[in-house]
């Protein structure tokens, strides 16, 4: 994948990894076949803005990066707060979401048998 996308953060903050987070990338397009290291993302998770609303989003599991966090634009809402300031997506995923995104990773990465450990 080339292209600007969004993506799904799925590492902590950690000491000796400063300004680094693995993510993993979304897509509007459909794999076929659809594998266990794919995942239909609920349009509800995702900004309520017209481009993330039209077409579903597919979490692949499979093509993870780890990316320094300068190069990550946080999605801008197209609003500014009370403030002024820019207004920026920055909901989180819930528990039993973030279980099947690791799952779909376990599978991608080729270890299946971590899945129920997750």
């Amino acid at each position: 994948m080339v292209k600007s996308r969004p993506v799904v953060v799925i590492s902590p903050k950690m000491r000796n990894r400063t300004g680094l987070v693995t993510v993993v990338p979304l897509s509007t397009v459909q794999p076929k076949p659809v594998q266990a290291h794919h995942m239909l993302l609920s349009k509800a998770s995702l900004p309520q803005l017209g481009h993330f609303q039209v077409k579903d989003s597919w979490l692949k599991g499979d093509m993870l990066y780890t990316v320094g966090f300068h190069r990550l634009n946080l999605i801008r809402l197209g609003k500014r707060g009370q403030d002024g300031k820019r207004l920026y997506f920055k909901n989180r995923l819930g528990r039993t979401t973030m279980a099947q995104v690791y799952r779909c990773v376990m599978h991608g990465m080729g270890m299946p048998h971590l899945v129920e450990h997750v």
